[in-house]
């Protein structure tokens, strides 16, 4: 990697991520973003990002913190953290492949990034964008919350406490990492998806076509939306159907939700195949309904503000959800949907079967108007300001 940049010049921004790039969205958002005003470097698995100048790719075999899952525990154990991390494989290959001070500002993505960012010292200062909150990702798992946690929370008190400035994806997540770290309250940067001008709402049909997208995660308790469907055609047959389109991930679940989906009668329900990310919104807008019932089982969970809300929003659906915080102020502000009394089967099953098609239709319509306000090119202008400013620091 070359020296940093010259008077005159670009200046060069790196963006930190250990993840798959090309399969995570909102580092790719950063990338195309930064990359009209900066020579934008990456770092992460996986071959190089379009939009780049530079790619430093870490190696998958780097993935483990240790080779040795033994050492591993034993160093969280101990509370070993600097040497766990730094003396890891994936930090080693990225402090050796990008000289320290040789780029002008690092956005480092999620919590377990910026100790690297620290390290590199870049000229300007550090942005660190924090998709969750990183102490209690995974609180839902015992040996996490004993050994990953405490070692999430040293890289936020110690590291992200450094960072220049802070953003994250909701304002409950941004609220918890100023109580309980200090930091100036970051900013909220939504993970919206882009706008889809060419788009427009569809003639809204009967049965109602309701459709779910997501991780097949078995603590997302997508079952539950696969009952109230089939409770709503009980109530009144006819009133839905239901596609259910899957991110892999968990396969046992997965085959069990086929299976369930096959159990339900008529045909109601299907289990679709993956399609392309930039495929996603084309698709959705064949439906009248995008629906998501998120079960505050975790705090994550809770605050929960996800993509698929935005891709149903730029399709032009109308919404259901529960009473999850962060999305009911989205969908009571624009007024592109419902929210059900609770994450139970009996209170979705019974808000479709009230449901009118000139209703739903009312709903495509703000979805429609609400379109470009929430799209990623309007809520991204807060990372680009926070990089501008670091950039024109003296």
């Amino acid at each position: 990697m070359t020296e940093g940049h010259l008077s005159g010049l670009r200046p060069r921004v790196l963006v930190l991520s250990f993840s798959p790039i090309n399969r995570d969205p909102r580092v790719l958002r950063q990338i195309l973003y930064f990359s009209e005003f900066a020579d934008v470097i990456s770092c992460g698995y996986g071959v190089a990002p379009e939009g780049v100048v530079e790619h430093v790719e870490i190696p998958e075999e780097f993935k483990p913190w240790r080779q040795d899952f033994k050492k591993v525990a034993v160093l969280l154990g101990a509370r070993f953290y600097e040497r766990l991390y730094f003396d890891s494989d994936r930090v080693k290959h990225v402090l050796h492949n990008i000289p320290a001070g040789s780029v002008d500002v690092i956005v480092a993505n999620d919590a377990i990034a910026v100790p690297t960012a620290v390290a590199l010292r870049p000229r300007q200062g550090i942005h660190a964008d924090l998709h969750e909150y990183a102490p209690r990702q995974g609180e839902d798992k015992l040996q996490w919350r004993l050994l990953v946690g405490p070692f999430m929370d040293w890289a936020c008190r110690k590291y992200v406490t450094k960072a220049n400035s802070v953003s994250t994806v909701a304002k409950g997540i941004a609220e918890k990492y100023a109580e309980v770290y200090g930091i100036t309250e970051p900013t909220v940067v939504p993970n919206a998806t882009r706008y889809q001008p060419h788009l427009s709402p569809t003639p809204v049909g009967a049965p109602l076509r309701v459709i779910h997208t997501g991780v097949a995660g078995r603590g997302r308790k997508i079952e539950v939306m696969l009952d109230a469907v089939a409770r709503a055609n009980e109530l009144r047959p006819g009133t839905a159907t239901l596609d259910v389109l899957l991110v892999p991930g968990e396969q046992k679940y997965i085959d069990e939700l086929i299976a369930q989906a096959e159990s339900i009668p008529d045909g109601a329900v299907r289990v679709l195949p993956p399609v392309k990310f930039d495929q996603i919104v084309p698709m959705l807008s064949g439906y009248d309904i995008g629906i998501f019932l998120c079960p505050p089982s975790t705090f994550n969970l809770r605050h929960a503000l996800p993509n698929k809300l935005f891709e149903f929003v730029q399709a032009r659906l109308g919404v259901i959800i529960g009473p999850s915080p962060e999305m009911e102020q989205v969908v009571r502000q624009h007024g592109v949907g419902w929210v059900a009394d609770g994450f139970d089967v009996e209170s979705s099953a019974r808000l479709l079967v009230a449901l009118t098609p000139e209703e739903v239709a009312v709903k495509k319509q703000a979805s429609h108007a609400a379109a470009e306000p929430l799209s990623a090119e309007n809520v991204s202008a807060i990372w680009v300001d926070a990089v501008k400013k670091l950039i024109a620091a003296p």
